[in-house]
This record gives C-alpha cells, sequence and structure tokens, in this order.
C-alpha cells in the first residue's frame, strides 16, 4: 500500500484534479451533511490525511472539534486562486464607484455588455 493511499482531498473537483492523478482519493462534497459524511468515513478508514478546502472548514469546525480529543486524521486546509481573484475585483470595484459613482467600467469576463 502506498502513502498515497491514505491521503485524501475534499473540495471541487476541477481544483483536486492534479491529485486524483497521483492516486489521492479526492472527494467533491455537494453539501455540508455530506462534507461531514465524507470526513466520518475517512476517519473511519483510517486515513492518515486530509486536504480540506476553505470552502468546507465552516461546516467542519464540529468534527474538528470532535477529532481533537482523539488521534488519525489530519487535517489540512487549503484555498485556491480564485478565492483571492474574487477579493480583488471587489476591492477594484469598490474604487471604481468611489471614483466614478458607477461600477459599470468593471465588467466580468462573459458578462453581458448591454447591461
Amino acid at each position: 500500500m502506498s502513502d498515497f493511499e491514505r491521503v485524501a482531498a475534499v473540495g471541487d473537483a476541477d481544483l483536486l484534479f492534479g491529485l486524483r492523478a497521483l492516486g489521492i482519493a479526492v472527494f467533491s462534497p455537494r453539501d455540508s451533511q455530506e462534507a461531514r459524511e465524507i470526513i466520518a468515513r475517512l476517519e473511519k478508514e483510517k486515513y492518515a490525511l486530509c486536504l480540506v478546502h476553505q470552502r468546507w472548514t465552516e461546516a467542519l469546525a464540529a468534527e474538528k472539534e470532535d477529532s481533537r480529543k482523539k488521534t488519525g486524521l489530519i487535517r489540512l486546509v487549503f484555498s485556491d486562486y480564485r478565492d483571492l481573484a474574487e477579493a480583488i475585483e471587489k476591492m477594484v470595484k469598490e474604487m471604481a464607484i468611489r471614483a466614478t459613482g458607477s461600477d459599470s467600467l468593471v465588467k466580468r469576463k462573459g458578462q453581458d455588455e448591454s447591461s
């Protein structure tokens, strides 16, 4: 059994595609309940490490407290570029509104230009 067989990742499938190619178990929950079930399963199956996207940290907060009382699954939280891009977009929009009174100059890629 390789070391990667005891490593899992929880997050969006498109972010974790490369990890799946390495043989890491990848899980993409649809909701908070499913995320909790995945973590419980990983603990039961004695996984050593789980990479968890920051989107799921709030939903898994209670499970984190429970897991502190026992040894086993180590969870590491990670973020991705999309969060940074959204923060920059929000900041630019706020600056545009302050400078011009409108955010009409700041459009997302693919947004309808007529609106």
